[in-house]
């Protein structure tokens, strides 16, 4: 396309100059490979990698107009005391509760408390939670899957939202990574019955396998369905839409503009 039909490309790179790249320091992330943020950052983030585009896919070509945009992807980073709140005690009273130190990291964001644990230590942890009756996290609200292509030998995270009735509502979010090569996490129906198909469900979109459960089976895709619709390496797909005088192809059968 040439003149004023050719497309115009948005970026926020300025051409000739050095591409952008986050700066290493020594601060670790939660998971290996990610490093502290640099200047102009949130303070305490972690950048995991870089988002290209408006909307960052990674598949197929750029269908926006915008696919020289870049930008960070940023993860908050370990918080450090006081967490502020009721987390401090949360956490206080876990480590008596268990034993020993279970929590690899602590992450403080927007208000929300996040215990990272090895997938070896969740039915400890889960345990305690719930029985300790200086937590009480009686009721487990949801279970659900992230896929992290970046991280690499963490790309899979199942995360677990917890709530307290007993001490006023509280809420805790417990997060445990596993690679893509293993993904093997013991399950916690035996703590949380009602865990059972929200599990399923993570198996289903994710294919995290739950260890020490019965009945691991699909609770939305059939039985015999290829691959895990919501890993981030799960092809687009789709099927024409015909509209009058013409057809819009599938996601990844658009053209490119870049």
């Amino acid at each position: 396309m040439q003149g004023e039909q050719r497309p115009v490309e948005r970026t926020n790179v300025v051409a000739d100059a050095p591409s952008a790249t986050p700066q290493q320091s020594s601060g670790q992330g939660p998971g290996d490979g990610t490093t502290r943020s640099t200047a102009g950052d949130p303070a305490g983030a972690v950048v995991v990698g870089e988002r290209t585009g408006m909307f960052g896919a990674a598949k197929g070509g750029d269908t926006s107009g915008y696919g020289g945009l870049r930008s960070p992807i940023l993860f908050p980073g370990a918080a450090e005391r006081p967490y502020g709140s009721y987390f401090d005690e949360v956490v206080d009273h876990l480590q008596d509760a268990t034993g020993g130190t279970p929590v690899r990291s602590v992450v403080v964001d927007r208000g929300e408390l996040t215990l990272h644990v090895a997938p070896a230590e969740l039915p400890s942890v889960m345990q305690a939670l719930r029985d300790d009756p200086r937590l009480r996290f009686e009721m487990c609200v949801s279970v659900s899957g992230v896929h992290h292509p970046q991280q690499v030998g963490e790309e899979l995270h199942a995360v677990y939202h917890l709530l307290s009735i007993t001490h006023g509502g509280r809420r805790v979010r417990v997060e445990v990574a596993v690679p893509d090569a293993d993904p093997r996490i013991p399950s916690i129906v035996h703590v949380y019955p009602a865990a059972d198909w929200h599990e399923r469900e993570t198996w289903d979109m994710f294919g995290i396998l739950f260890e020490g459960r019965p009945d691991l089976t699909r609770i939305l895709m059939p039985d015999d369905w290829p691959g895990h619709p919501q890993r981030k390496d799960y092809p687009l797909g789709g099927v024409p839409v015909e509209y009058k005088g013409g057809t819009v192809p599938p996601p990844d059968q658009r053209r490119s503009y870049s």
